[in-house]
């Protein structure tokens, strides 16, 4: 009989002719395991989504009761469905004012397909202005979106109307004119290394939108749901999007994303055309029950009070000269190497050490730190630990 590693070689469609090949049995906490038993520390939250740990114990009972009662009923939007309202309910009271119409979907990148068609057929306008080095999702607009080039050449052509501007640069605010619909920006920007912008940047921001009325979208697909130690990331801002998208860490472990706006936005997807935008499985009542199980676990177990104290462990524990510097915004860090050529080999070796870690599409001279928030203080002392002796085993 063929392995699951012959299996997964065989018939998975995979994205590098170099997979990581790490077989998984269970997970639970900050841990995962393989069949053989051996624990391997997820640093990565598989990829900021376990923020609440895998596989916490609120969220599958969420997720059983859940399946007592149903699965998947109809498309999103005409049956009344409790996850749903209770989730909406839920989210939107973290939220200010008027940020209260929800859309539930499957994943980050159809959360900015969603925003991208709600922000164009509000305004009426044509064009789209987002960030260099921004990653907003593989999908067709998600990647018209998104900013680096490498990613992007060989799907050309994509969606007209895309422009793209440096991130923290307030003389390219001015490109923000009343063609723009929207300008999309990530509060902190995840795939480019963890760069984040100072408070006047953003308030400069709000203000060119308003001006030229553009809205402005925000997304926190990586840095939200307490991930930067505010349960939201443009909350160390002061300021507030027209249109907000989530993910990742929003499902506990589940497939779930959300674009919300105001009623009075949101309301235009009703009309000319009706179901102006649609989706089978988006609020996926399972899904649902989970996110708003998470949302509890975050305020429950108060972990945001917790992610500062826990960041600036790790920048205390992680030092060698071989780290060039580490940036961050909470537990959402970019721990910065000389080249590729030296944090590879690292990564490699931490991961047969039994911490997981990677790097970042457009920065690949960082290590990438987003642990589970419930991690605790001797954890992280183990976990870095690991990665110094990774780093004496590589580079000394």
């Amino acid at each position: 009989m063929l392995t699951n590693r012959q299996l997964f070689l065989d018939h998975l469609a995979q994205t590098t002719d170099f997979p990581l090949m790490i077989e998984i049995d269970h997970a639970e906490g900050i841990y995962m395991y393989a069949p053989d038993g051996k624990e391997y520390i997820d640093l990565i939250s598989g990829i900021g989504v376990s923020n609440v740990g895998h596989r916490h114990p609120k969220v599958v009972e969420a997720c059983k009761s859940q399946l007592d009662q149903y699965m998947h009923l109809m498309v999103y939007g005409e049956y009344v469905q409790s996850p749903q309202a209770q989730l909406a309910k839920a989210l939107t009271d973290t939220l200010p004012d008027p940020l209260k119409a929800v859309y539930l979907v499957n994943s980050g990148s159809e959360a900015i397909e969603g925003a991208i068609k709600l922000a164009k057929r509000f305004t009426g306008r044509p064009n789209i202005v987002s960030c260099i080095d921004a990653y907003h999702g593989s999908s067709h607009g998600a990647l018209s979106a998104g900013g680096n080039e490498v990613f992007k050449q060989n799907y050309r052509p994509l969606l007209p109307g895309h422009r793209h501007i440096p991130f923290e640069d307030q003389s390219a605010l001015s490109q923000i004119d009343e063609q723009t619909a929207a300008i999309i920006v990530e509060t902190v920007q995840g795939e480019a290394g963890v760069r984040v912008a100072h408070q006047d940047y953003f308030q400069k921001l709000r203000k060119r939108c308003d001006e030229v009325g553009a809205l402005l979208i925000l997304d926190e697909i990586q840095a939200g749901f307490g991930r930067t130690g505010k349960f939201w990331a443009f909350e160390h801002y002061n300021i507030a999007p027209d249109i907000f998208v989530t993910a990742k860490g929003m499902g506990g472990g589940m497939p779930i994303g959300a674009f919300i706006s105001s009623k009075q936005i949101m309301d235009s997807l009703k009309e000319n055309p009706i179901l102006g935008h649609i989706t089978t499985f988006g609020g996926h009542p399972v899904s649902s029950a989970a996110s708003l199980a998470t949302i509890k676990v975050i305020q429950e177990e108060k972990l945001i009070a917790s992610v500062e104290p826990k960041a600036n462990l790790f920048k205390s524990e992680l030092v060698h000269p071989a780290i060039k510097e580490i940036r961050n915004k909470g537990l959402m860090m970019a721990v910065g190497f000389e080249s590729f050529d030296v944090l590879k080999p690292v990564i490699d070796r931490a991961i047969e050490l039994g911490v997981v870690t990677d790097w970042f599409l457009f920065c690949d001279n960082a290590m990438r730190i987003a642990p589970p928030l419930v991690i605790t203080n001797d954890e992280i002392k183990k976990a870095c630990k690991i990665i110094l002796q990774a780093i004496n085993e590589v580079v000394n």
